[in-house]
């Protein structure tokens, strides 16, 4: 759903992407830092508690995702690699900020349930996105599902922030759950959509 808006925020950062070119900064550069931006705002901050610090650190660093690939194609030099490396790395920075929060609930926390939620979250979510490349991989498609990664990002920032600067909890471990069973919905979805393409196909049927 809140893919539609990468385009927006895309033209937004655009000077930021053209000033890092003329600066001989590369598109995997920024994608390293980004990354290492991530998980450091999530694996220190989050597991002492400074959520909303952390939220920010956090935030600041994932607009480099489109950064990177604006720079890639204004430089015309967007690649297999390219991509390889940007889905990659986008599952580590997803790890560190839903294990990161794990650790808060196992710790400090003291809710072993919600952090077991958070992990599950993780796992469905890294299902999710696997599922799609999988698919792709065998000549089939898997966009799509109620929680892609971008909704999945988006919802679980914005009310880790919230749920600290309000001190309402109740924000987080509603997310969580949300998020847990939106993740294991859209594994479904997909794994429906390519045994409909698989079925349709003779040559993939088994």
């Amino acid at each position: 759903m809140l893919e539609r808006f990468r385009q927006f925020w895309t033209n937004v950062f655009k000077p930021i992407s053209h000033l890092l070119i003329k600066l001989g900064v590369s598109p995997d550069a920024v994608t390293f830092v980004g990354t290492a931006g991530v998980a450091a705002g999530a694996l220190v901050f989050f597991p002492r508690g400074d959520l909303w610090i952390g939220v920010l650190v956090i935030t600041a660093f994932v607009f480099a995702d489109l950064i990177d690939g604006d720079m890639a194609r204004t430089l015309g030099t967007s690649s297999k690699w390219g991509a390889f490396l940007d889905s990659t790395l986008d599952r580590l920075g997803d790890a560190a900020i839903f294990g990161g929060l794990a650790v808060w609930f196992f710790r400090g926390g003291d809710d072993a349930l919600l952090a077991y939620v958070a992990l599950w979250a993780l796992v469905m979510g890294s299902v999710t996105s696997y599922a799609r490349a999988k698919a792709e991989s065998l000549g089939m498609q898997a966009k799509g599902g109620i929680a892609e990664r971008a909704d999945r990002l988006v919802s679980v920032l914005v009310l880790t922030f919230f749920a600290d600067v309000l001190d309402l909890p109740i924000l987080l471990t509603v997310v969580l759950w949300a998020l847990a069973v939106a993740s294991t919905v859209t594994v479904g979805q997909r794994m429906l959509l390519v045994r409909r393409q698989a079925l349709a196909d003779p040559a993939t049927s088994r």
